[in-house]
């Protein structure tokens, strides 16, 4: 019972655990799945970002080669590589700007919304834009500024310059290129648009965040937690763009299941200890009613026993018998073997007895060497004959150890049935009775007890002698 217990009680952690740790497992393959898609997105974002200003640059690219090879390009021709330019690219506004020393003056300027652009304006006087001219100077390829003032109109936004060297002349040192520069052709891209452009191949209800060192410059002023992030790349610098989906899976699922494996492992841990309460409860009545040494029924138990069986025949109207047997001379193994031989020659009578019986009669050990059977559903005859044969097995046995004298028994028989005059314990006493006759009369026998007089019958069974 213990160990079955015990079991139990290892099946019912096995599952509260098991579930808790389903549910966890459930959670981080949620958790990881959305943080790989959210990562895909961000990705994809800023690819996406990078591709659009790539190709607006490779236009502005375009445009930049066509001044060059023009000595004197007239406001009718830039017009007309502006529309091109603005028309078929991210680009909000352009300009061709000369290359004074010390100084970047817009030329010719153009912009979607038909901005004008202040002639002669000098870009180089925002730091923003002299650091990224001069980068494109002396590397001779595009350079973008910071988050900046537009390069036409309103707003803030990226602004690009591409160098224009006289056609012809060498660069491939920093000194010739500076020698050959004319200008620059500038793109302007606006902040918002470049972020739109991004945000074109992710849900539309993410949240969109553009860092330039470290701090936000489009999108929440507040950090974004549990976002994706991928850097931008645009001409020479690089952005980082964070991606934020709100849709983050819940951890209602999980938290299910681990409430419904918890509450099954306490359902089947109360159950448990129901079972394991109801066995010990079994295993005290049986203990109550069981005799320690024998294993058979002990005097209480076979008390009830014998007032259950007498209220049936009482109730049916049928007999019944009660046997009270007692070892002849068992003092004598007690006193020559001790006390233990006593108990196992005990043990091995109980078992002779226990062999004789059915399995409606009731056997019991009353104590010491005295045995009862209550033997239902039959007659006098059919008791006597019980009884015989119990001392003949009794007489035959050979017990187990070697030097233990030969054991006897003397039976008395009391009849009960449907008459409500007889009572528990006249039937015991008339049991008795028969039985210390029976010891009277020499032992190794049988008596019935003959109802209505004051002590046994004269039938009486003796080893070797014939009913009279």
């Amino acid at each position: 019972m213990r160990l079955r217990f015990w079991l139990g009680l290892a099946a019912v952690a096995t599952i509260a655990i098991g579930s808790v740790v389903g549910a966890l497992i459930v959670r981080s393959n949620d958790n990881a799945y959305f943080n790989r898609a959210q990562q895909e997105e961000a990705v994809r974002s800023a690819h996406q970002a990078e591709t659009t200003a790539a190709l607006s640059i490779g236009r502005l690219a375009t445009a930049a080669t066509f001044y060059r090879v023009e000595d004197s390009l007239s406001r009718h021709q830039f017009e007309g590589v502006a529309r091109s330019l603005l028309r078929g690219s991210a680009l909000s506004a352009t300009a061709l700007t000369d290359a004074r020393p010390g100084c970047c003056q817009v030329v010719l300027a153009a912009s979607e919304g038909g901005t004008p652009a202040k002639r002669g304006f000098d870009l180089g006087s925002d730091p923003r834009h002299a650091a990224a001219i001069r980068r494109a100077r002396d590397r001779g390829r595009p350079a973008v500024t910071p988050i900046a003032p537009a390069l036409i109109g309103p707003g803030s936004g990226l602004v690009v310059y591409h160098p224009v060297y006289r056609d012809g002349a060498p660069t491939r040192t920093v000194a010739q290129r500076r020698a050959a520069l004319q200008g620059f052709a500038a793109g302007s891209f606006r902040a918002p648009d470049l972020v739109a452009a991004a945000t074109a191949a992710v849900p539309h209800d993410v949240d969109v965040q553009l860092l330039e060192n470290g701090d936000p410059v489009i999108g929440p002023d507040e950090p974004l937690d549990d976002a994706a992030t991928a850097p931008v790349r645009v001409a020479d610098r690089t952005w980082l763009l964070v991606v934020h989906n709100p849709d983050r899976p819940s951890v209602s699922l999980p938290i299910l299941m681990a409430v419904l494996g918890i509450s099954l492992a306490a359902l089947l841990g109360a159950l448990v200890l129901i079972w394991s309460h109801n066995e010990q409860m079994q295993e005290l009545r049986r203990q109550a009613g069981q005799d320690s040494l024998t294993g058979l029924k002990n005097r209480r138990r076979f008390e009830e026993d014998l007032r259950t069986e007498m209220a049936r025949s009482r109730r049916e109207g049928t007999g019944g018998a009660l046997l009270m047997l007692d070892l002849d001379n068992f003092k004598r193994v007690n006193d020559m073997l001790g006390h233990p031989m006593g108990d196992r020659v005990i043990g091995e009578i109980a078992e002779v007895l226990r062999r004789r019986m059915r399995e409606t009669d009731v056997l019991a050990r009353l104590g010491g060497d005295e045995f009862a059977v209550v033997l239902p559903r039959c007659d006098a005859e059919e008791a006597r004959g019980v009884a015989e044969a119990i001392t003949t097995a009794i007489r035959e046995h050979v017990p187990a150890e070697e030097g233990v004298p030969a054991i006897t028994a003397s039976i008395g028989i009391a009849m009960f049935g449907a008459d409500p005059r007889t009572s528990f314990k006249s039937v015991q006493a008339n049991a008795d009775t028969a039985m210390y006759a029976a010891k009277d009369a020499g032992r190794d026998s049988v008596r019935l007890y003959a109802c209505g007089e004051g002590e046994a019958g004269a039938d009486e069974a003796r080893p070797g002698s014939a009913d009279p």
